[in-house]
Parts: C-alpha cells; sequence; structure tokens
C-alpha cells in the first residue's frame, strides 16, 4: 500500500510532472483539492475513485478530520491511494495533519513535488523576484491570518509573494504603510495564475484597492516590491 502526496502544479496538465502524470494513471483512488484542474482527473483510470474534499475561503469546505479519514480508510484497502494538491504539497498544504493520521497504519508515503503558484505565477506574469539591484531577498507567506504575521519585519523584506490574501487587500496594504511602506510602492496581483483566465493589476500601495474595487480576487498571488518596475 502506498499513498502519494502529489503537487498538480498551478493549472492544467501541461504544468504536471512527468512522474506525477505516472502515477495519477495508474492510480485506484484520487483524493483531490478545490483547484485541481479537471484535466488532470481526467487522465486517471474511469475505475478510479475520485474524491473532492476542496477547501475554499467562505465556501462549504471539507472538514480536515474528514480528509483524515478518508486518507486512512482508503489507504487501508487499496494499493495506491493519491492525496492530490495544487501546487506543491508542502508548500501551505496542511499535511502535517494527514501525514500523522496515516501514521497509525501500515503504509508506504512518498512525495511527488509540484509546481508552486508562489514561484510560477508572478513569472508567468513577467515579474521577476529576484534581481541583483533590487530584490535579495524574497520571502513567502500565507495571509489566511495576516494577525498571526509580523509586519514590523515583513515591510522590510526587498519581495514579498503573499497567498490567500485577496479578501485581507487592505488590510495588508493598512500593515505596511503603518510599519513604514511608502504610498508609491509596487504591487502586482495575479488571479487564476497559469489558466487562460489569468488576469494581473499592477499599481502601488496606495492605488490598487481602487484598482481591483468590487472584483474578487481568489485565487490570486500578490507581489508586493521593486521588482515590478523591472519586468524583462
Amino acid at each position: 500500500m502506498t499513498v502519494y502526496f502529489i503537487g498538480a502544479g498551478i493549472g492544467g496538465i501541461d504544468y504536471l510532472t512527468i512522474k506525477a502524470h505516472r502515477i495519477i494513471c495508474d492510480a485506484e483512488v484520487i483524493i483531490y483539492d478545490a483547484l485541481i484542474d479537471t484535466e488532470i482527473l481526467d487522465i486517471a483510470s474511469d475505475d478510479c475513485l475520485k474524491i473532492c474534499v476542496g477547501k475554499r475561503g467562505g465556501k462549504v469546505s471539507t472538514p480536515q478530520a474528514t480528509i483524515n479519514d478518508l486518507l486512512v480508510q482508503y489507504a487501508k484497502q487499496y494499493h495506491s491511494v493519491i492525496r492530490l494538491k495544487s501546487g506543491d504539497p508542502a508548500i501551505f498544504g496542511r499535511i502535517n495533519s494527514e501525514l500523522d493520521a496515516l501514521q497509525c497504519i501500515d503504509t508506504d508515503i512518498q512525495f511527488i513535488p509540484g509546481i508552486s503558484s508562489a514561484l510560477a505565477v508572478p513569472l508567468l506574469a513577467g515579474i521577476m523576484l529576484t534581481e541583483k539591484d533590487d530584490s535579495r531577498c524574497l520571502t513567502i507567506v500565507t495571509a489566511h491570518n495576516i494577525n498571526l504575521l509580523n509586519w514590523s519585519i515583513l515591510s522590510q523584506i526587498d519581495t514579498l509573494v503573499i497567498l490567500m490574501g485577496g479578501k485581507n487587500l487592505s488590510l495588508i496594504i493598512q500593515q505596511l504603510q503603518l510599519y513604514g511602506r511608502s504610498p508609491n510602492f509596487p504591487i502586482a496581483i495575479i488571479k487564476n495564475g497559469g489558466s487562460p483566465q489569468q488576469q494581473t493589476w499592477k499599481g502601488t500601495l496606495s492605488d490598487i484597492v481602487e484598482k481591483t474595487l468590487n472584483i474578487s480576487l481568489s485565487p490570486c498571488i500578490i507581489v508586493i516590491g521593486n521588482v515590478i518596475k523591472n519586468e524583462k
């Protein structure tokens, strides 16, 4: 018995690794997240059991305890079970709880990396996250709970990449300016990165909220830094 934690990458099947593709084709069970492209699920066999356990902010979500129980249940019954996560499974993927649950049974666990949206989506929008003159430091955070973040430190980072921050955009900007970031500091928001629906808004901390007013930004990547000025 093997449980594979696989990263599906940033979108369609073109961003899936060859190894992930091969394992998905042979899978008996796939337990997958909300942002998984259906094109990826379609490469599995017709006999494969596919279970959606998506978690999306503000919408009905599968409790983590239920996901843990499903993994244990199917790992006991099948030889090849996939836990399919968007991006890379270890980047803000809530993976530790699921691994702990599997400790109670005798099963092998394998990790298959995926392309993280935190790194790939800015590139697809023409933003180079590191540049010798403007970005000697890159930090990636999740804004799922902004009160847990140290904004006095984050406001000094050359390039800041924020995941899960769309609904808290105004609060993020407020915190950055409170701790010294100029209202003229560059910011970009990329929605649906890697898909045909990708959209990008660029501006400054002073005007980006107005530019995206009344627009649902999820799922998005927020990039803050002078690298936004230096697109190649």
